[in-house]
């Protein structure tokens, strides 16, 4: 129950529907979870609709508790799919420079998305990718919220994938998220 004060909202009384306990047991998915949680408080004002990344958040939150899907898979599409959301989808279906649509194999951090070989060669910030990372990176961008955490990588494209989602929440939201420094 919620009731509105002079400038904020007051919660009353509340009846808890996920406990997602199993992050209670495990100190790895906790200290992700609270990972996520510093990203989410960072991202989100009061009093603003944020519908779509609590979602977001409590779909992680549920398969960082509930599964034994790699944690670094899920954090990564988490990264992704919350810049997709705030407004920084990157183009995943031509190259950003030339506009053509063949050997989009190479990931721009600077200019938001895919780059054929020819226009990588000039962007020296370009990370090359697998077929493998590039598949995911649409799905990632494309799947409905429910479906979002159903597939699987290889252990190379997940490390590809943890690469470019690292660099590039650090560089959209303008701030160095590292797991090292959370319970420092």
């Amino acid at each position: 129950m919620l009731y509105k004060g002079t400038n904020t909202y007051n919660i009353n009384s509340c009846e808890t529907i996920e406990m997602f306990y199993n992050l209670r047991t495990d100190l790895e998915k906790l200290q992700y979870a609270t990972y996520i949680t510093k990203i989410i408080n960072d991202v989100t004002n009061e009093n603003e609709n944020s519908y779509k990344v609590l979602q977001l958040f409590l779909n992680t939150l549920y398969t960082i508790s509930q599964t034994d899907k790699n944690i670094d898979l899920v954090i990564s599409i988490f990264k992704i799919r919350l810049l997709c959301i705030l407004g920084f989808t990157p183009e995943i279906s031509e190259c950003k420079i030339c506009k053509t649509n063949n050997d989009l194999m190479y990931f721009s951090i600077r200019d938001n998305g895919l780059k054929c070989g020819a226009c990588a060669k000039q962007d020296k910030g370009v990370i090359q990718i697998s077929q493998g990372t590039l598949d995911a990176i649409k799905y990632i961008v494309l799947a409905p919220p429910k479906k979002l955490f159903s597939f699987n990588i290889s252990e190379n494209c997940i490390r590809e994938l943890q690469i470019i989602s690292k660099l590039y929440l650090n560089e959209k939201l303008e701030k160095d998220y590292k797991m090292e420094t959370i319970f420092s």
